[in-house]
């Protein structure tokens, strides 16, 4: 039923032997190891499982430089994008790592060996020569580029792998297949002939359509396979949109359609990646741009729409503005039980978490107009409102002093609190937000502060050792020299009503 693998075999590399596994097992926790990254996770994944056919491990200099220059392995089989361990030089020091030698791969969430991998070689990459070659140009403002240059390590590992186990999955379990449980699960289905649609968006009724018609004229059953592994930053995270394509199943002809995840981590490579998804997947499937015809209410190819009938569609930074804001999404465009799940998902701004974050001089009136800004939120707002005022450095980092070290890290430990509680759905009163007020700050200062620094008790502390830096694109400034503590909450309320983040049900 299925097409051969790419290179001829299905190298699904995971043991049947039990005592073999525990053998390996038991060998991995003596050898030295590396911890895998997030990308390198989902590689090892696809790798073990045949997902990468007909790669049987990381590619080796040879093979990397093949496939860099020419889009195929040494032996001439095509592959364009390079599958690579990358390690830094403070590991390899650290672990001892060479030719010939066995190393484990481990999960960085839980430590488990996940393989053991038989070095090959270790060498390293000509980056920016692989961002030009696969990427099409040696520029940062690319998230794979970026990822490279500042992310990868200077140091590959090429060899071969032998599994142990398969990384743990505890999310959509029933729907994750390897290569070989979904062609064992085709036979049990009695599927004989199957196209896939490969996205990493929400799917909406123009796709639904777009697939049906695609199994229809090819006489197939459908196979709905999205990525779950990294993608593009930015993307709508793989829980909902999972939760979007089982909304959608029901809506396919009954036994038609089956989800299956893949756990691939994009590269955003364009023409290679294309390439390289469809030798995963095995063939492409051309088909043209649906749109929706208002007057006939269907969905048919854009090429075969009639002169002067109007169409109408929805681009993705419309659906996006209209998620944010609460406006309505039409039936037309999408089911609504794909909309509801994208709503709590993404709830409009009037219902998210937002933080504001003070930023002043020591005594400058910060905690003054941060509480009653939060007494005033509190008064309005259904939110929870956290307060993470100056007395919150004696909780998170008590340790610190007033070195620009030690304020970056006190700054970062609150943004992270922030951060958290804002995810969270919270208002968290911490944007760069000025309050400008000149060295009187000293005679506001009743905690002895600045009479502490000028006797040299505090080193590099902020407004006399070492200067104020002042945001540079703040969202707003207030100068309670000349204003009211009222007056710039006011203010500040205004723009978040002005934001849509207060004011809106």
């Amino acid at each position: 039923m299925a097409n051969a693998p790419h290179g001829g075999i299905l190298k699904d590399l995971y043991l049947r032997d039990a005592h073999k596994q525990k053998a390996l097992w038991a060998e991995a926790q003596s050898l030295p190891s590396v911890v895998l990254t997030d990308r390198q996770l989902c590689d090892l994944e696809l790798l073990l499982n045949g997902g990468f056919s007909p790669l049987e491990g990381f590619l080796n200099e040879s093979n990397y430089n093949s496939v860099v220059e020419h889009m195929r392995l040494a032996n001439g089989l095509l592959w364009p994008i390079p599958i690579t361990l990358d390690v830094s030089k403070e590991e390899l020091n650290k672990s001892g790592i060479q030719p010939s030698k066995r190393i484990a791969l481990l999960d960085s969430r839980d430590y488990e060996p996940l393989a053991i991998l038989t070095v090959e070689d270790i060498y390293r990459p000509n980056k920016p020569k692989e961002a030009k070659s696969v990427y099409g140009a040696d520029d940062i403002a690319h998230p794979a580029v970026n990822y490279l240059h500042n992310i990868a390590k200077e140091f590959n590992i090429g060899g071969s792998l032998e599994a142990i186990q398969p990384p743990s999955h505890y999310d959509y379990v029933a729907n994750r297949y390897t290569p070989t449980e979904l062609r064992d699960h085709f036979k049990k289905l009695h599927w004989t002939r199957v196209v896939a649609f490969q996205t990493r968006n929400p799917m909406h009724r123009a796709h639904r359509e777009l697939t049906v018609r695609a199994a229809r004229q090819r006489k197939t059953h459908l196979l709905i396979h999205p990525v779950v592994g990294l993608t593009k930053p930015g993307n709508i995270d793989h829980y909902t949109r999972v939760r979007v394509y089982k909304a959608l199943m029901p809506k396919y002809p009954n036994g038609m359609a089956e989800l299956s995840l893949l756990p691939l981590a994009m590269r955003m490579g364009g023409p290679r990646e294309a390439i390289w998804h469809a030798l995963i997947r095995i063939e492409i499937v051309p088909f043209q741009m649906m749109t929706y015809c208002a007057d006939t209410d269907e969905y048919i190819p854009a090429d075969e729409v009639p002169q002067g009938v109007k169409t109408l569609n929805i681009s993705g930074t419309e659906l996006r503005h209209r998620l944010k804001t609460g406006l309505p999404i039409p039936e037309w465009f999408s089911y609504p039980e794909v909309v509801q799940v994208l709503r709590q998902s993404h709830p409009p701004r009037s219902r998210q978490g937002f933080t504001i974050f003070f930023t002043g001089l020591h005594a400058s009136g910060k905690n003054t107009i941060a509480r009653a800004l939060q007494v005033s939120l509190n008064q309005e707002s259904t939110r929870s409102v956290s307060l993470l005022s100056e007395n919150t450095r004696a909780e998170l980092s008590s340790e610190l002093g007033y070195s620009k070290r030690d304020r970056d890290i006190n700054i970062s430990r609150q943004a992270f609190v922030a951060g958290e509680l804002t995810r969270a759905g919270a208002a968290v009163i911490m944007a760069p937000l000025l309050l400008t007020l000149p060295l009187e700050c000293i005679k506001r200062d009743r905690d002895g502060i600045y009479e502490r620094a000028m006797r040299g008790e505090i080193k590099e502390f902020t407004g006399l050792a070492a200067p104020y830096e002042l945001p540079t694109h703040p969202d707003l400034t207030v100068d309670i020299t000349k204003q009211s503590v009222s007056q710039a909450i006011h203010e500040v309320i205004l723009l978040l009503e002005k934001d849509g983040y207060v004011g809106s049900s």
